[in-house]
């Protein structure tokens, strides 16, 4: 039993080591695909910015033009959307100030009548008081400001001989 157990942990350890060399020749192969990978996306960006053209073909060049024709038309779309999406915020924002604008003009409507009905009012009023103006100076009648206050008094008959005086009555 040792002796298969020797022998499995030898078995083990040298395909560990090939494991190893064989993982390292693995990772040169995939950094060399990686560096041709970039030398060729390198070279294609040079050609879609229309440098070394002159090693391109005909059906290269075509091949390109097709490349470029359907980034613009990608481009294009892109564009064209972002300008409807910023078209249709800009009519709703259009919308609501419309609304707005609707709603202050009712406002605005309301003050001016409420307006209209104090003047009106006001109005009414000095007309009254100009009435009562005009029939008082007729009269000769004194409009005053402060409001009058009379009060009935009995007269005092006691030991002195005052005469009660008769009330005084203003306007």
């Amino acid at each position: 039993v040792n002796s298969i157990i020797e022998r499995y942990q030898k078995v083990k350890e040298g395909q560990q080591f090939m494991s190893a060399s064989a993982e390292a020749k693995l990772w040169k192969v995939e950094a060399n695909r990686l560096r041709q990978q970039l030398h060729n996306l390198q070279e294609d960006h040079r050609q879609l910015l229309g440098q070394n053209l002159p090693g391109l073909g005909l059906e290269g060049l075509k091949d390109l033009e097709n490349q470029l024709e359907t980034s613009i038309h990608n481009i294009r779309l892109t564009k064209d959307q972002l300008m409807i999406d910023e078209i249709e915020e800009l009519n709703k924002k259009e919308s609501l100030v419309h609304q707005e604008n609707t709603e202050l003009y009712k406002k605005l409507n309301i003050i001016r009548r409420q307006n209209l009905d104090l003047q009106n009012k006001l109005n009414g009023q000095v007309e009254v008081n100009e009435t009562i103006t005009s029939s008082s100076s007729q009269y000769n009648i004194a409009a005053r400001a402060d409001p009058v206050c009379l009060q009935v008094s009995h007269p005092h008959h006691a030991e002195r001989d005052e005469q009660p005086e008769s009330p005084t009555l203003c306007l």
